[in-house]
């Protein structure tokens, strides 16, 4: 296949994924590799979409299980008090976690969560959440220091406009921003970084991610978890199997593991460098 074909097939497959509502507010650019990365394979555009969207709902798409309406969210946001502790607000944020299958399996813990895994080095100056979906939602929770700067990223174009709203809305100092983590951590030193039920997704992008990420972030603290069980709700052996790899991840790497938590739905460590 020449270059010029290629591109053309590249531009193809490109569209066919984000012809799908769900896939069209995707980072472009991730589209965009995994399209090369199929088509290299010698695959055909109708076979290079398809296996584009099923790796994209690995990683995403199946923790979104309707559209979320995230306007009229943004209306209702407006008429809400920004005060980080209103109970009008906070069940504002309950009910929209709830909408994302990753923080919803987080809300019954929600109340000790921050609280039990930041003793001792909270409250924090920076937060650096990665691939974070709806968690921000989450930012009434975290024990920020006044002034305190909170980033966020993650693949969706509209949630990160979304959240980043939220963001201004409580008067917190910082970004929410696009990102495509198997291109790298964004260089923003922070006391913590978030990366919450992230490595098994980003590891089905990419085998050997984690090392990387490891290496690459630029924080004081990192706050890893993993899933206690699978969206369909099996269990048997994920949490043993997940400690087990990441611990012989974690050697050498540079981080030391200070704290192990094993909540509800979410096998929690703690590093520090």
């Amino acid at each position: 296949m020449n270059a010029s074909t290629f591109q053309d097939d590249r531009m193809q497959v490109v569209d066919g994924v984000r012809s799908n509502p769900r896939y069209r507010r995707i980072a472009p650019e991730l589209v965009q590799r995994l399209a090369e990365r199929e088509l290299a394979k010698g695959r055909r555009v109708k076979e290079a979409v398809k296996a584009v969207r099923s790796k994209l709902h690995q990683v995403a798409g199946a923790y979104l299980e309707e559209t979320i309406p995230l306007p009229a969210l943004l209306r209702e946001l407006e008429d809400l008090p920004a005060d980080p502790a209103h109970p009008d607000l906070r069940a504002f944020c309950r009910r929209v976690m709830a909408l994302h299958a990753s923080t919803r399996e987080r809300l019954p813990d929600l109340e000790t969560f921050y609280r039990q895994t930041l003793t001792g080095i909270a409250p924090l100056s920076s937060i650096l959440d990665l691939a974070c979906g709806l968690n921000p939602l989450s930012l009434p929770w975290m024990p920020l220091a006044p002034g305190g700067r909170y980033f966020a990223c993650d693949i969706f174009q509209d949630m990160v406009d979304f959240t980043d709203r939220f963001r201004r809305r409580l008067n917190i100092p910082g970004e929410v921003f696009l990102c495509d983590l198997t291109e790298g951590v964004p260089p923003r030193p922070v006391q913590l970084a978030l990366l919450l039920k992230t490595l098994p997704c980003l590891e089905q992008l990419e085998k050997d991610i984690t090392p990387k990420l490891l290496a690459s972030l630029s924080a004081q603290y990192l706050l890893v978890s993993f899933p206690a069980h699978s969206l369909g709700g099996r269990s048997k052996g994920m949490v043993r199997n997940y400690e087990e790899r990441f611990l012989k991840l974690v050697e050498g790497s540079g981080w030391e593991v200070e704290g192990r938590w094993l909540f509800q739905n979410e096998l929690v460590f703690r590093l520090k460098r």
